[in-house]
């Protein structure tokens, strides 16, 4: 509860317990064993949050903290809860909050989406642990892409992106330096490892504005902003490219804010153990950057986790306000760990916090928070508060009328696939493949117009050929033909001419003479006219 500008947690000894909010920038830490109501102080805390102002978000692993929009309801521990922290004469009722669901696959809640280039090569090239040098040619890949005003939006985006400059190594080489297809085909093998664990849902428009998440209702309560984790949990990968986004993304919109009254927004990240187990080195240390950076921009972040253990010493020192559940010591392992979390405290003489810590019951917690300079309190046994709102999920039906009446629904509901690299390059592949295609049939057009054009000269040169050979015979014809009628008009006329020479000469040997002479005559003058 938010009463006297303190968030009211709990109670100890008739003393309420009470987080500063001037204080809950300084980040935080929920712990205890399953059952011991880890959930119901994380929904208390975000309900107080919401109260007095700041928007709130919430990783929900489990799928319990929908219920915090629909009214609690009163049943007998809450009754007697509620009796024993005197809440009747207080603003507590049962009510819901202002709640908005987000999923990343977009079924449990308005999708929520980034695109690769806000990403960036360096978060990309970090949070695929690619090595320097693969490192080197994603960013020149980012690089030749805006240089080409190829824009880089989805994970096909990239992955064609890759493609080209695999194509063209040779190239960018030249004036990128060498880019080996090993290297490439390497980066290429990661995207598409990302892609399969969400990546095409996650990478795309339209891209959340994170500004969107500092909100508050109609009447001043900070908006409670659910992120159904229930499915993304289960791709580690995938949780570990959202919070690398949103932690980074956090940290370069914020400006510097200094010490403020209240935190401008406040993170919860349930079942934590779960966001540390095998994640990836640049996700640790991006962690643990922010968490150090981004308390002065006004950004308090809870870690809600089984044990302190499963959060990293270096992100564990930077958590100021400690809710401690109870945990179990049945074994030297176990009971290690329970003495690492009471040494954490600052000692109340007047119990025994490594004996508390195992004989807390569930609703209770040993509890430090922040005073005014900064400094943790005593360490206090305390019961919890109940939450306002209700405890467990709802139904698929009302989940989905209120993502769909959602104001931002209209905004990021629809994936929008406009042109980008990816599309770009297919146009520009299939007009290149048009202009191979359009060559191909221009050699082949020009083949057959010299095939033809050469048996076009074949047919020319044989019909040349036969008139030549017809002219030829027809001369040999002709040339025969007028040698027989000369021979026969030549001896015909000299004979003729012989027999008058003879008659003139007279006798036998005159007709023999003249008929001998008419013939050479006649032989002279057709060899005469076949020469002419």
């Amino acid at each position: 509860m938010y009463e006297e500008h303190a968030l009211w947690i709990g109670t100890a000894e008739e003393k309420r317990c009470v987080l500063l909010p001037a204080m809950a920038n300084r980040h935080g830490l929920i712990a205890g064993a399953t059952g011991t109501g880890k959930t119901v102080t994380l929904k208390v805390m975000a309900e107080s949050f919401s109260d007095c102002g700041v928007p709130v978000f919430l990783a929900d692993v489990k799928g319990d903290l929908a219920g915090m929009c629909m009214p609690g309801e009163e049943n007998g521990v809450l009754r007697e809860r509620m009796e024993r922290f005197g809440l009747g004469q207080t603003g507590f009722s049962f009510r819901p909050y202002p709640v908005r669901f987000w999923d990343i696959y977009g079924k449990s809640g308005i999708p929520l989406r980034t695109t690769i280039s806000e990403m960036g090569p360096t978060l990309l090239a970090r949070l695929m642990d690619l090595n320097q040098t693969q490192s080197d040619i994603l960013k020149i890949v980012f690089r030749i892409a805006d240089e080409n005003g190829l824009l880089l939006l989805d994970a096909k985006d990239l992955r064609s992106m890759l493609q080209h400059v695999y194509e063209n190594s040779k190239e960018y080489s030249a004036e990128y330096g060498n880019m080996a297809k090993q290297s490439i085909s390497a980066i290429t093998r990661a995207v598409v490892a990302l892609e399969e664990e969400g990546a095409d849902e996650f990478f795309g428009e339209p891209a959340l504005e994170i500004r969107d998440w500092f909100s508050v209702n109609e009447n001043g309560q900070g908006r409670i902003n659910i992120l159904d984790c229930q499915s993304l949990i289960r791709s580690p990968l995938m949780y570990s490219t959202f919070m690398l986004w949103m932690l980074s993304e956090l940290f370069e919109l914020l400006p510097e804010a200094g010490d403020l009254d209240k935190p401008k927004m406040v993170f919860f990240f349930d079942e934590a153990h779960l966001l540390f187990d095998h994640a990836p080195k640049a996700l640790l240390q991006t962690i643990e950057q922010v968490v150090k950076l981004i308390r002065s921009k006004g950004v308090g972040i809870y870690f809600v986790t089984q044990n302190p253990a499963d959060i990293p010493d270096a992100v564990l020192s930077q958590l100021g306000n400690k809710v401690q559940h109870a945990l179990h010591a049945y074994t030297p392992a176990e009971q290690k760990k329970v003495k690492a979390a009471a040494s954490a405290f600052y000692t109340n003489p007047e119990f025994d916090t490594f004996e508390a810590i195992t004989g807390l019951g569930i609703g209770e917690a040993l509890v430090s928070f922040l005073d005014m300079a900064g400094k943790p309190s005593v360490v206090e046994r305390v019961f919890i508060l109940p939450p306002q709102s209700r405890m467990g999920a709802i139904g698929d039906s009302q989940r989905e009328q209120m993502i769909r009446e959602d104001s931002l629904f209209s905004r990021y509901g629809e994936m929008v696939d406009r042109e980008s690299a990816y599309e770009m390059l297919m146009k520009r592949a299939e007009e290149q493949e048009e202009a191979r295609e359009e060559e191909k049939k221009r050699l082949l057009q020009e083949k057959e117009e010299e095939k033809k054009r050469r048996l076009e000269e074949k047919e020319e040169a044989k019909r040349r050929q036969k008139e030549e050979r017809e002219a030829e015979q027809l001369k040999k014809k002709q040339t025969a033909a007028l040698g027989r009628v000369a021979k026969t008009a030549t001896g015909t006329i000299g004979r003729e001419v012989g027999n008058e020479i003879g008659q003139k000469i007279g006798g036998s040997f005159g007709k023999r003479l003249g008929g001998n002479l008419g013939a050479a005559l006649g032989r002279n003058l057709l060899d005469t006219l076949l020469r002419r």
